[in-house]
């Protein structure tokens, strides 16, 4: 894969990082994203120490411009873009009647309308050079519902129908386009979400983890952050042309139910 260029929305934490960590291992240029202040201090640690070319971006993904000019500067940066990971995403949790609007527009904007934006603006060099995998991180909730989370789950589910449509559509560009939806993953923003529930519920953590986070999964384990890393190296692979319009659900038997 050495050459390859990926980018990574949402990139310098969490489920982001740790997709990214796989491909710098893999050989692939990657262009990072995120908010942290110290983003390109992690972009350059990961580069120099998987000997890859690597770049950092704070677009804004609440503006659809900036989302077009974060995938220009990846390809003027790089050359070219192969793979497209949108992983970025955000989380408000509230019953629907008070909902605040601005929370649903900004979970609606990021979670979804910035997967369409960065397709979109990728999409002319993907069929420019007949390859490209459009990774799109939905989650189980993008098949499942759960109270309280009316913007996140709607955003997720219509990642998926989004998927699909970009699968039929790039098909005959060599463009496949694929949707990761996983459970629970142990990252820093579910730690403080733990946290969180433990003081409302007066649970301790453990109980928390057990009767409220994994409730709802046969496997009473998070999801490995490799298992998610994993998936996304294999449908970004040459040999994967045919996989192409589905969701992997990596959720411990969750929607199994």
């Amino acid at each position: 894969m050495k050459n390859k260029t990926v980018l990574i929305t949402g990139s310098t934490s969490g489920i982001g990082l740790g997709i990214a960590n796989h491909f710098a291992k893999e050989g692939y240029n990657i262009m990072f994203h995120g908010l942290e202040l110290n983003g390109e201090e992690i972009a350059k640690k990961i580069a120099e120490k998987h000997h890859i070319k690597a770049a950092f971006s704070n677009a804004n993904l609440l503006q659809p411009e900036a989302i077009e000019g974060l995938v220009n500067e990846t390809i003027k940066t790089f050359g070219h873009l192969h793979v497209l990971v949108n992983n970025a995403g955000i989380q408000y949790v509230s019953p629907i009647e008070d909902f605040p609007n601005s929370k649903y527009e900004a979970i609606i904007a990021i979670n979804m309308n910035a997967v369409f934006y960065a397709s979109k603006a990728a999409w002319k060099q993907m069929k420019k050079q007949k390859f490209g995998r459009i990774i799109n991180v939905s989650s189980v909730h993008g098949i499942r519902a759960s109270e309280f989370k009316s913007a996140y789950v709607t955003a997720k589910h219509g990642v998926i129908g989004m998927t699909k449509v970009m699968a039929l559509e790039g098909a005959p560009f060599n463009i496949t386009s694929n949707a990761i939806c996983p459970g629970y993953v142990k990252t820093p923003l579910v730690e403080g979400q733990i946290k969180d529930q433990a003081k409302a519920h007066q649970m301790t953590e453990s109980e928390v983890i057990e009767k409220v986070m994994l409730k709802k999964q046969a496997v009473k384990e998070f999801v490995p952050l490799e298992a998610i890393s994993d998936m996304a190296i294999l449908l970004a692979k040459n040999s994967s042309t045919t996989i192409t319009g589905t969701s992997f659900v990596l959720d411990g038997g969750w929607s199994a139910q």
